[in-house]
């Protein structure tokens, strides 16, 4: 029999320090809480934790130690109607889990409830033989020289990834780990990156995540993982070997993209949970104090408020859900190494009440940690409540998914009317939505692709949807597309349709590395990757989602490569700081000017004609305003960029006076890769250059 000794109640979860396990969990309802240790042959064993400390219950079981499965029943009120859900026929996952092992499988006895009742009887059915189980981790691990990259915002090209589709049909990583951890650190996946140029990997979720039970009935799974139940655990489906030796695995793949200079951005999905609504399971935090960890609505605490879609929201005016959240966070940071995270649906984060809050406590907490505040802090700055749309309103400390570039770039490349002064603002940072705030240009994560939407080839082959796989009639997914399937929808053989659809793919790159900014590539989008018109591929576990390495345009990922390498050659791509000229409507030729075809500054009425789609860019090299980390002035060479996204071609001029030239002609999205230096083309004052239709240009100041 397991001896259970007092121990202590901090930190919480379960923590083996060498001899024994230390296990502490919260709940401020609990009148007991059990302790199970699953032994050979799932034979469980229960204990009651016989300390409770500032709500924190606790006990050390001096022979327990890693590789043990467990997990927690908790004894308490069961009164739906007051929002208090504990069933101690429920084996409860630790909220503090390192490691989780084992599938839900969707019984009834995972309800807290009996179906069918309408009351919501409790269901006193054990849920252990359905639920996965909490692992004792060890906590020790081999990082050796490790270091951060600490790469600076200004230097950073994102590339978001989902650590199963990335390697799952890699020829050279072995079968069995591809779709894992040790596949993502594959010598030939990391070689790909390090060539691409990327400097950040941002991984989908990887908490441990289930799959909601109407995907579980249709045959699909949730392929994306926005559905966390462990927030300290990796995934265990990505690794190699599953159980406690999932973390040693997470370790090891982030050491070995460290050592290749790319750090590690993660996915994290703190606004709900897996448990979903009144009608949802009983997992974990539902059974240890559903009122402390969710938002009930305030006249019926039956129900749950709900920001997300989800059916639930964290209710984050409680202390130990941010001690929870925050906890998780450092743990990330701490002993995974990982270098920041992207805030799933942030705004949910910030609503204190019911309005979102950009000084709530949520902010507030992760501003003073000295840990947390150091890293990379990503926000997705929406969610689908009342005023959610918060784009450009997170704090200073705080990057943001910027979807008003996404929109624009897109409208602009399409030929949306009235598109011209918006799409100004966009290149060069987004200064109407962050400068005021003294935030900077890497405050925006530009990208015209994500995870949730087309891929790049997609979004210029298909006007609509074609969501038919995920078995919901074609009604899930935005048609809010911004597309354009340049004149036949879908797959074709057309040669002229395919040359426009790869030049509009060029053109999208070009635009995405040579705006000012954080650019954010999805993985993929380099090599041509299609889903087939599915905009919302969230279930599609399958050769739908997955890279398709031997498919590859590798024609595109040539000019993807060459053209990252372009912006980091090239400071004047990457400002630290806004434009300091009359930006974006300049009168003289300062740090940026804006010029019509003719080479010419653009007046108002230029701005203010809806039909404009083309136009010049004059970056000044000499224009930075910035130095160095010795003090010295930061230069570079000039560039005038030449857009035309017109359904014809343009004769462009380059302007008569001001930058006097000569200049080079560095790339045409209407060749699929970049020339050679013999081959480059020189123009000066006032020299004339036709662009083709829906085409750039970029040239640059000759060097002396």
């Amino acid at each position: 029999m397991t001896q259970l000794w007092p121990g202590r109640d901090f930190p919480l979860g379960a923590t083996f320090d060498g001899y024994g396990t230390n296990f502490a969990v919260f709940s401020e309802i609990a009148r007991r809480v059990d302790l199970s240790i699953f032994h050979a042959r799932g034979r469980e064993e229960r204990l009651t934790l016989p300390e409770v400390t500032g709500s924190v219950w606790h006990g050390y079981a001096p022979d327990v130690g890693p590789g043990v499965r467990y997990g927690f029943r908790v004894h308490g009120p069961y009164e739906p109607a007051k929002g208090l859900r504990c069933n101690h026929h429920k084996l409860l996952l630790d909220p503090y889990a390192k490691a989780v092992i084992g599938d839900l499988t969707w019984d009834e006895a995972v309800f807290g409830y009996r179906f069918g009742d309408a009351d919501g009887a409790m269901n006193t059915r054990n849920s252990a033989r359905f639920v996965p189980r909490s692992v004792v981790t060890q906590p020790y691990f081999e990082w050796g020289n490790d270091r951060p990259p600490r790469t600076p915002w200004n230097k950073t090209v994102i590339y978001e990834a989902h650590v199963k589709g990335l390697t799952m049909r890699h020829p050279a990583v072995p079968e069995h780990e591809r779709g894992t951890y040790s596949g993502l650190a594959h010598p030939a996946v990391i070689e790909h990156l390090v060539d691409l140029g990327v400097t950040a990997v941002e991984l989908m979720p990887v908490h441990r995540f289930v799959s909601e039970h109407h995907l579980v009935e249709q045959g699909l799974t949730n392929y994306w993982g926005y559905n966390s139940i462990a927030y300290l655990a990796p995934h265990d489906a990505y690794a190699s070997v599953p159980g406690e030796r999932v973390v040693p695995e997470f370790k090891r793949m982030v050491r070995t993209l460290h050592e290749a200079g790319i750090e590690v951005i993660l996915d994290v999905v703190y606004n709900h949970t897996a448990e979903g609504n009144h009608l949802g399971p009983t997992l974990n935090l539902k059974g240890f104090d559903n009122p402390a960890y969710y938002r009930l609505v305030d006249d019926d605490p039956r129900y749950y408020m709900d920001y997300t879609g989800t059916g639930n929201s964290m209710n984050m005016r409680h202390p130990h859900v941010l001690q929870l959240i925050m906890d998780s966070l450092r743990y990330w940071v701490t002993e995974m190494h990982v270098d920041g995270f992207r805030f799933d649906l942030a705004a949910a984060l910030a609503r204190e009440l019911h309005d979102v809050d950009r000084l709530s406590t949520f902010f507030e907490v992760i501003q003073q940690d000295p840990v947390i505040s150091q890293t990379k802090l990503i926000a997705e700055p929406w969610d689908i409540g009342e005023g959610g749309y918060q784009v450009g309103n997170f704090p200073p400390l705080w990057s943001e998914w910027n979807g008003r570039y996404r929109d624009t770039v897109r409208d602009f490349w399409r030929g949306a009317d009235a598109a011209l002064p918006e799409f100004a603002s966009r290149f060069t940072g987004s200064s109407d939505l962050y400068q005021s705030d003294r935030r900077r240009p890497s405050a925006s994560i530009n990208f015209v692709t994500a995870h949730d939407g087309f891929t790049l080839r997609d979004l210029v082959s298909y006007n609509d949807k074609h969501n038919e796989a995920n078995l919901e009639d074609n009604r899930d997914g935005t048609d809010d597309n911004r597309s354009w399937n340049c004149g036949i929808e879908g797959e074709t053989d057309d040669p002229d349709i395919l040359a426009l659809r790869a030049r509009q793919q060029r053109n999208l790159l070009v635009t995405l590395f040579l705006s000012q900014g954080v650019p954010m590539l999805v993985a993929g989008d380099e090599l041509g990757r299609s889903q087939g018109g599915n905009n919302n591929a969230y279930s599609q576990d399958n050769e739908l989602s997955w890279i398709d390495w031997e498919a590859a345009d590798t024609d595109l990922h040539q000019f993807t490569r060459e053209l990252i390498a372009l912006r980091r050659q090239h400071p004047v791509f990457r400002r630290r700081r806004f434009f300091e000229g009359q930006a974006p409507r300049g009168e003289r030729f300062v740090d940026i000017a804006w010029l019509t075809p003719e080479g010419e500054l653009m007046s108002d009425e230029h701005w203010e004609s809806g039909f404009v789609k083309s136009l010049q860019i004059f970056l000044n090299g000499d224009g930075l305003a910035s130095r160095d980390d010795r003090g010295q002035l930061v230069s570079d060479r000039s560039f005038l960029l030449l857009l035309n996204a017109h359904h014809e071609p343009l004769t462009f001029r380059c302007p008569s006076e001001g930058p006097s030239g000569p200049w080079r002609v560095v790339l045409d999205t209407t060749e699929p890769v970049f020339r050679g230096e013999s081959e480059r083309e020189e123009l000066h004052h006032g020299g004339a250059r036709e662009v083709a239709a829906n085409s750039i240009v970029v040239l640059r100041e000759a060097s002396s």
